[in-house]
């Protein structure tokens, strides 16, 4: 059986603060605690896992929403197969939009060199000349 915590505990368990918490169960991230008597949210280990992988995928450079695909995935399968092929699809998603920006960077920069070659030779014959 699972050892409930209170939200406090989990923070500190997992490295992150309730507010995280919270923001993450309000974007449907995470599941909210179970409610026990007055209110007081309950969590369990899986939460702190779940905290965990979100935090991996965060260093990944998912959004948001690519973090909540991969981590529903995840804990739908134990084995890690679909989160894994999730975020390899992300990840090749990511590569091609950087090589993307890449190559206009390049295009961008080759523009400016040009312009500054155009305003040296400009500027070399009117001092030569």
């Amino acid at each position: 059986m699972d050892k409930r915590m209170r939200i406090g505990e989990l923070a500190k368990r997992a490295g992150v603060t309730q507010r995280t918490i919270r923001h993450y169960e309000s974007i449907g991230l995470m599941p909210p605690g179970e409610r026990e008597g007055k209110g007081q949210h309950y969590y369990t280990e899986e939460s702190i896992e779940r905290l965990r992988k979100i935090d991996q995928l965060k260093k990944l450079g998912l959004s948001l929403d690519e973090m909540r695909e991969v981590v529903q995935l995840y804990f739908i399968d134990p084995s890690g197969v679909q989160s894994k092929r999730k975020a390899l699809d992300i990840l090749r998603q990511h590569l091609a939009e950087a090589n993307q920006k890449l190559n206009e960077i390049q295009q961008f920069r080759g523009e400016i060199q040009s312009l500054i070659e155009h305003f040296e030779r400009w500027f070399e014959k009117r001092e030569g000349g």
